[in-house]
């Protein structure tokens, strides 16, 4: 019988954000780099976000151990900011234009969907954010190699520094939430197994809103 992570896990590899046009694309290098710049401004709208959903999921419990791992979560999230940005000015996105962007409303709505994610219940949110957080060390090194590749993005650290980090810190980010996972009664597998599907599917959503925006109208 699958247990609920091996189950999750399918679900990622299943719908993997890998398997998008939009990051196939940038793999196989037919991005321009004005589809990076809007995706660069999109995105944002997530980046800026996940310090929040952590701090939603942290409400859900008092023990110490717990606590401590997401507080430490919650603190290098906000640091992620910073980096972001850096990417965005790296391919030609001023800092000005990327925080004063207006996101379409699709992308807002996949943000929205993940935030209300991380309001359900422990099991929930963070079967939601292990959804978001597993597979982001191998998407993070797919982007550096297609940003060095077919980009110009050489020894540009700025540009790449953001993926760097997200190759690690992912990796413990979602052993936190694999841990609360572990420890889901019986009767709550199947809402957390549903908010992990709601996860992938508002972050396929945000990637089909990149999409629909920048590369069906050039």
């Amino acid at each position: 019988m699958n247990t609920l992570i091996q189950k999750i896990d399918s679900e990622i590899q299943r719908r993997s954000l890998l398997k998008h046009n939009f990051y196939q694309m940038w793999s196989e290098g037919k991005l321009g780099v004005n589809h990076l710049q809007g995706y660069s401004k999109e995105y944002f709208q997530l980046v800026k976000a996940v310090p929040k959903f952590v701090e939603n999921i942290s409400s859900f419990t008092t023990e110490t151990s717990m606590k401590k791992a997401m507080d430490q979560n919650l603190k290098e999230e906000y640091e992620h900011i910073e980096p972001w940005i850096r990417f965005a000015n790296a391919i030609g996105v001023s800092t000005s234009e990327l925080v004063n962007y207006i996101a379409a409303n699709k992308t807002n709505a996949a943000v929205c969907d993940l935030a209300q994610l991380t309001m359900l219940s422990l099991e929930e949110s963070a079967a939601a954010m292990y959804a978001y957080e597993n597979e982001l060390p191998k998407i993070s090194r797919s982007k550096i190699d297609g940003l060095k590749k077919f980009y110009g993005i050489n020894n540009d650290t700025n540009a790449v520094k953001y993926f760097e980090i997200h190759e690690e810190a992912d990796i413990r980010h979602a052993a936190t939430w694999r841990n609360i996972i572990q420890q889901t009664t019986p009767e709550k597998e199947e809402l957390a197994f549903n908010a992990a599907i709601g996860s992938l599917q508002a972050q396929n959503k945000l990637l089909d809103s990149v999409q629909e925006k920048y590369l069906m109208t050039y």
